[in-house]
């Protein structure tokens, strides 16, 4: 008499449950291990341990240290590129208050976009490794700056008809406005700091000005100098 099948555990059930909590354990430790010890430095035995998984499990879902480097660099940008998203779409859509919500936008997207963790993380890791394993992070170059960068440009576009703003070339507004709004964070950020509200609000209403001036139409500027004026001598 034949014995009866086993039964085989249904999709979703407990055994791909637990493979993706796996999964997610492996990533989570592989980040932490490739952050302190950086590329090169780590060890499949040392992310194990730090999963709490054996050694060939690690090896079971990644075949190699490199690609399990480049499934934690493809994590990141997801989780960070959903932030990014969310933030984007509180961009403004009229010219009301321009400097007051360019300023409001700008301290989001520094917040939640790159002084988090994982803004920190990337940039950590892009510093230490990214000239001596270019390949790694073909991923974030494709998927990272130059996507905000295209994606701000497009809602300039769409900001320019409504507001008062003189653009010529999108791109380079966005690349240019990037640049102001992250300027007074890159020395805190180098060292792994992360900056108050207040030193957000202020680096942000600092570039924002400076942007207004450069794009801003003769009214907006007036008004952007009229209001700065009023604020240092109240």
């Amino acid at each position: 008499m034949k014995k009866p099948k086993a039964p085989q555990p249904k999709p979703g059930g407990p055994t791909q449950k637990g493979q993706c909590a796996k999964r997610v354990s492996i990533l989570d430790a592989a980040a932490e291990v490739f952050c302190r010890e950086g590329f090169a430095g780590a060890s499949i035995d040392e992310i194990a341990m730090e999963a709490c998984v054996s050694r060939q499990t690690v090896y079971n879902h990644y075949r190699e240290k490199e690609t399990l480097f480049m499934a934690v660099v493809q994590d990141i940008l997801d989780r960070a590129n959903a932030a990014l998203f969310s933030i984007l779409a509180t961009f403004p859509d009229n010219a009301d208050n321009l400097e007051d919500d360019l300023t409001a936008f700008a301290v989001r997207l520094n917040k939640n976009c790159v002084c988090n963790h994982d803004g920190k993380f990337i940039r950590k890791l892009v510093q230490t490794e990214g000239e001596r394993y270019p390949h790694l992070f073909e991923i974030w170059r494709q998927q990272g700056p130059g996507k905000i960068g295209t994606a701000v440009a497009a809602l300039f576009a769409r900001l320019s008809h409504v507001a008062r703003l003189d653009i010529d070339d999108f791109d380079l507004a966005a690349k240019q406005f990037l640049a102001l709004v992250n300027a007074d964070l890159q020395t805190n950020s180098f060292f792994g700091g992360t900056p108050t509200d207040g030193e957000l609000e202020k680096s942000a209403r600092a570039a924002v000005r400076t942007f207004l001036r450069a794009y801003g139409s003769p009214a907006v500027r007036g008004a952007g100098d009229i209001k700065e004026l009023r604020q240092e001598t109240a």
